[in-house]
Formats: C-alpha cells, sequence, structure tokens
C-alpha cells in the first residue's frame, strides 16, 4: 500500500513541475493593435479569417474563466491605449456586452458573454489594407 501512494505522489508531483515549468502560449491577434487579454484561449473552430488583397477581415472568439464586468473594462481600456476610439456600448443580461470602436480605416467589434462554464469573447474587425503597387 505504501508503494502505490509513493508512486501516485510521484506522478502527481510530475505533472505539477511539467505544468508549471510549460512555457504560455501566445495568445492569437491577426490585428497587432488588438490586444488580448492574459487568461483568454484561442477557439480555432469557432474563429473565421478573411483576407484580400483590400480587406482583412476576422471574427476571432476566445474563452477563459475571467469575470465579465472586468474583462470589459480591461478590453476597452487596452483597446483606447492602443488608438481605437470608443463608439458605443451595450449591455443586456442575456446577451452580454457589446463594445464598438473605430480607427482609421477599420472597424472593431468585441462582444463578451458568459457561458456554462466559460467567459467568451469574440473579435470582430475588418481593415482596408494598401493594394498592392
Amino acid at each position: 500500500m505504501r508503494l502505490h501512494r509513493l508512486i501516485a505522489l510521484t506522478l502527481a508531483l510530475s505533472a505539477v513541475t511539467a505544468c508549471a515549468s510549460a512555457p504560455p502560449r501566445a495568445v492569437r491577434s491577426e490585428f497587432e493593435d488588438i490586444p488580448v487579454p492574459k487568461g483568454l484561449t484561442y477557439q480555432g473552430d469557432r474563429s473565421t479569417i478573411i483576407e484580400s488583397p483590400t480587406v482583412k477581415a476576422a471574427r476571432l472568439v476566445y474563452r477563459g474563466r475571467l469575470e465579465i464586468e472586468s474583462l470589459a473594462l480591461a478590453m476597452r481600456t487596452t483597446l483606447e491605449a492602443n488608438g481605437w476610439r470608443h463608439v458605443s456600448s451595450t449591455t443586456v443580461s442575456t446577451h452580454g456586452t457589446t463594445q464598438v470602436f473605430e480607427k482609421t480605416g477599420s472597424s472593431l467589434e468585441v462582444r463578451l458573454w458568459e457561458g456554462w462554464w466559460y467567459t467568451y469573447v469574440e473579435l470582430t474587425a475588418s481593415r482596408a489594407s494598401q493594394p498592392p503597387k
């Protein structure tokens, strides 16, 4: 019985130290001026990215276990610090919060809502790009 406990303890400690030493994954963002808060995980199966010679558009979905009110404030603060102009915010208890921003040649909608286990963030952005010369 002691041997089983020793093996279980060794395996548990190995798993904990392996997780602690794993480098954090970079959060995906298709737009360098749209920061994504730490603690969110990119959901590739729920996201879409479209690029053409003149427009880049994306719907990027993230999830995490963050409080929606503090996440909404963090998103607005960091976006404004990156030159985005806040246009409007709407909060509906059954649908979450929607924030709209604009920047020269770009638009951004941030949707935040709470699911059963996670808080979700959906970034829908479009940007006109320079046509090739």
